[in-house]
């Protein structure tokens, strides 16, 4: 599946702002299955400098300054990108949960211990003694660990409402535990907190969803929105697997990865500071149009 992908942010201030320096995570990474074709970054006003380079977690990244006075700021990033579908292993062939564990505290091979830096609390998934309990319902003992985390991604899906008002960026997953609303950013947390309370190792993804009309209905440019899910590590033979709580899905060719890491907080798509500006407004705005035609059941996003 090929894509043309259009994600453009605006900031508007009630005063002006001398000096800005901002971080982004806009380009797709290239990875087994997902190719970005191009990339191109266009800010307004005009940098005095800008610099790219990879991150701790091999994302693409852009940093750039900007010292002129300036009312509003415009961020686009656009992209060129294809995604091929990956074999999926059989969820009843993948090992035991428990082994899955015991290899991350025990084995120390490049892969595992890259893995086991995903098995810890961070700054958006503290965890909470009732995250196991709410996990161990999915885990029962053996169990095959593909298996089990399907279960939970099912569960989540059905017992939390997605409810875009209910939460915001800086949300504890104790919260969205307690209320059972929330978007896909704290769904993709909360799933996250479950996987690491167990011992296991499990990471969140940042990007874009392919998103579809209903029925009779004109697809409307710029009503995409970026997205989040997780990939969970399942052991040395199947490796990370990607779920989308969200949606209830393992991800497909309608999921473009952008950046992966702890959490929200490491792949924030735009981060910065700024000298004044008072009080400011932002808008966003995705489009992710498909360059060749595919039929899929609609699916569920949400920009942050």
């Amino acid at each position: 599946m090929k894509y043309k992908i259009t994600h453009t942010t605006k900031y508007a201030y009630s005063q002006a702002v001398p000096v800005c320096h901002n971080l982004v995570h806009l380009a797709p990474r290239v990875l087994p299955g997902q190719r970005c074709k191009e990339f191109q970054l266009l800010v307004h006003p005009e940098p005095f400098s800008i610099a790219h380079r990879k991150d701790y977690f091999g994302n693409d990244v852009s940093y750039f300054t900007i010292d002129q006075a300036h009312l509003g700021l415009s961020v686009t990033a656009t992209s060129q990108v294809e995604v091929t579908a990956a074999s999926q292993i059989a969820a009843a062939e993948t090992p035991p949960w428990e082994s899955v564990v015991q290899q991350l505290q025990e084995k120390h091979t490049a892969g595992v211990l890259d893995a086991y830096q995903f098995t810890f609390d961070s700054p958006g998934v503290k965890l909470f003694p009732e995250l196991i309990e709410y996990a161990k319902v999915s885990f029962q003992e053996n169990r095959p660990i593909l298996e089990a985390v399907l279960e939970l991604t099912t569960r989540i899906n059905t017992e939390f409402k997605y409810d875009s008002r209910a939460t915001n960026v800086n949300t504890e997953i104790s919260e969205v535990f307690e209320k059972k609303h929330g978007v896909c950013q704290d769904f993709a947390h909360f799933q996250i907190g479950c996987l690491r309370a167990l011992g296991l190792a499990a990471r969140y993804v940042s990007g874009y969803l392919r998103t579809n009309p209903p029925p009779g209905k004109p697809r409307l440019v710029g009503a995409d929105a970026s997205h989040a899910w997780l990939s969970v590590y399942c052991g040395e033979k199947a490796g990370w697997i990607d779920v989308d709580p969200t949606n209830n899905v393992q991800t497909s060719v309608d999921h473009i990865t952008v950046a992966w890491g702890r959490d929200y907080y490491d792949v924030c798509p735009i981060q910065g500071t700024i000298v004044g500006g008072g009080e400011h407004r932002m808008t966003v705005s995705v489009d992710v149009a498909p360059e060749e035609p595919q039929p899929a059941a609609p699916a569920t996003g949400d920009a942050k």
